[in-house]
């Protein structure tokens, strides 16, 4: 009977320590960096944060509903400054990273990348383009910022009949990279994984053709005290030497800050 209690209370135990694990929403271009981040945060703090890797734009109206994330790291600030003018973000956030463009093929395609993408008319003009991939504009900053790109250099009309949109920017690189797809726009963080270098070739392109991609991140309403400890890491100098190696950008602020 006493072993009975004691593995009772020692379960009981064991699911509280798991509840008071903060929950995090992170943008699904994050999904690569993270992992080195939260391994160098458990080293600090001893606990690791749940993650949940999806469009910013779906976690914002999850949110809004009542989702019960305790931080929010966006790849678009935008949809920060809408939970935080409706009262559920203890601030409006900070900034912790600018995104970069990235176009990729697979490992089948014979095209040579360009900076420019004048590969994709020359693989319209001579019928063989099928598939190009992007994240969808509508709710993923980084498929907003690759219709921008594609506005700015006169393909965006032209490239219709091709495009595939992937729900988040992790499976618009899945489409990138399959066999029916000629590649497409995806973050250039996504494009250091060993697996996707094996898998096709990858080149930054100039982020001058569309706005900057400010990732920001905020702490929800009542917030735990560990969800605001990972916030302050991601932050910190070491988390943000490991954005750089992952191809961010690091804000002016933060490379100044003695954190």
């Amino acid at each position: 009977m006493l072993r009975v209690l004691y593995l009772w209370v020692a379960g009981v135990l064991l699911s509280v320590q798991a509840g008071e694990l903060p929950q995090i929403a992170a943008a699904s271009s994050l999904q690569f960096v993270m992992p080195v981040l939260i391994e160098a945060f458990q080293r600090k703090s001893g606990f690791v944060p749940r993650m949940t890797y999806g469009s910013s734009g779906n976690f914002r109206r999850q949110i809004s509903q009542g989702a019960p994330f305790e931080m929010f790291m966006s790849a678009d600030e935008s949809y920060v400054e809408a939970l935080s003018l409706e009262g559920l973000t203890e601030d409006s956030g900070e900034i912790y990273a600018f995104g970069q463009l990235a176009v990729v093929r697979p490992a089948n395609s014979n095209f040579d990348l360009t900076e420019n993408l004048s590969f994709i008319n020359q693989a319209i003009e001579s019928g063989e383009l099928r598939h190009f991939a992007i994240a969808n504009p509508d709710h993923a900053p980084y498929g907003r910022a690759a219709r921008e790109t594609l506005i700015a250099l006169d393909l965006w009309e032209q490239m219709q009949p091709y495009l595939v949109r992937g729900e988040n920017a992790s499976q618009a690189l899945q489409f990138a990279l399959s066999g029916s797809s000629q590649g497409g726009l995806v973050p250039y963080s996504l494009t250091f994984s060993s697996a996707v270098n094996a898998a096709g070739e990858a080149r930054k392109i100039d982020s001058g053709n569309h706005q900057p991609i400010r990732q920001r991140m905020v702490l929800i309403k009542n917030a735990s005290a560990r969800a605001r400890q990972f916030y302050e890491f991601i932050v910190s100098k070491p988390a943000q030497i490991i954005f750089e190696t992952y191809g961010y950008q690091i804000p002016s602020q933060l490379k100044s800050s003695d954190n």
